[in-house]
């Protein structure tokens, strides 16, 4: 499936199949999972992407040929694909442990072609091992919603009463890592949406409500997972003072004008970018232990738009995912 101009669907076509240079390997693609952040670029509210494109950045598959100097991998071995697809290793980020923020970093399904195909190739250094105790439609949201997830809880530092303001693919999935680390989360959805506030509750929120409702007591940190600028003046308003907001998308609507006295007492506001390598092992060792199971609803390829279409309405609970597998 490949996009080609903003405000227009996917288009489905027959291309040529990818070969891997000397440090990529060739995946057959068994699952990719659909994030917000694919609608982004759709929308045009992501600018640079390639044109055309194959999007998809939570890519879970089978390497089928590997280049001559991929040495961490086999052909057979199950591997996953995240957003972040190459840096240049020579910045000052690079070399300070700080990749996610590389200048000359490409991405996955926005500058490099991703998943929503049957092959894809990826730098053997940007791709994961995959636990084979997942199959393919479970581990895929685990690439994106579940890394960019897990370094938001990261930057919530030590918080014990944690926000998540909207509850989608990332918060579904993070939610089994606050109840593991014994965390209470409390969820935002929104407003009248009850479907998701159970869904919340069933995974174990200690409190679910709307987003333009506060929070019975006051909270140590909060992520903000929907694209939603309003939300961050609501947001510092139900953390307690010296207590951050995370704001964890790629791209959000703007924020509002909002008084001094929200962020007084020293409340803080903090933005995720991307992902590190280090964050990728970490919580894919993280996930099988705990165990993280995902909530999927699968998608044919060729049902692609009606995935992005769903998503963006809200029609299911959990992630999507396209399932390439049959």
């Amino acid at each position: 499936m490949r996009f080609y101009k903003v405000g227009q669907p996917l288009e489905l076509e027959e291309v040529e199949r990818p070969g891997p240079n000397d440090e990529q390997v060739l995946i057959e693609v068994e699952a990719c999972g659909v994030c917000r952040t694919d609608l982004h670029i759709i929308d045009g509210d992501l600018e640079e992407a390639k044109t055309p494109l194959i999007p998809g950045h939570q890519i879970v598959g089978v390497i089928r040929k590997k280049g001559k100097d991929v040495d961490r991998f086999e052909v057979g071995d199950h591997v996953g694909v995240p957003w972040l697809g190459d840096t240049c290793s020579q910045c000052y980020y690079c070399r300070n442990e700080m990749e996610n923020l590389c200048e000359n970093a490409r991405f996955t399904g926005y500058t490099l072609d991703g998943g929503f195909a049957e092959y894809t190739v990826a730098h053997q250094d940007y791709s994961f091992p995959v636990d084979p105790e997942y199959s393919a439609l479970q581990a895929a949201p685990l690439l994106c919603a579940g890394l960019i997830g897990y370094r938001s809880l990261r930057m919530t530092q030590e918080a014990q009463k944690i926000g998540f303001y909207g509850f989608g693919a990332a918060a579904h999935v993070l939610i089994q890592v606050t109840n593991y680390q014994q965390r209470e989360v409390y969820a935002f959805t929104r407003p009248g949406d009850t479907s998701s506030q159970e869904f919340a509750r069933e995974k174990g929120a200690v409190w679910a409500g709307g987003s333009d409702t506060q929070p019975p007591e006051k909270l140590d940190a909060a992520i903000i997972f929907a694209p939603v600028g309003p939300l961050v003046p609501e947001a510092l308003k139900a953390v307690r003072p010296g207590g951050r907001v995370v704001c964890a998308g790629i791209h959000m609507s703007n924020i509002p004008e909002f008084p001094y006295r929200f962020l007084w007492e020293e409340r803080s506001i903090h933005s995720v970018a991307n992902l590190t390598r280090k964050d990728g092992e970490e919580f894919l060792s993280l996930a099988p232990s705990i165990p993280i199971q995902t909530n999927v609803t699968p998608y044919p390829l060729e049902q692609a738009n009606r995935a992005l279409k769903d998503l963006r309405e809200g029609n299911f609970n959990g992630s999507a995912v396209i399932d390439l597998s049959a």
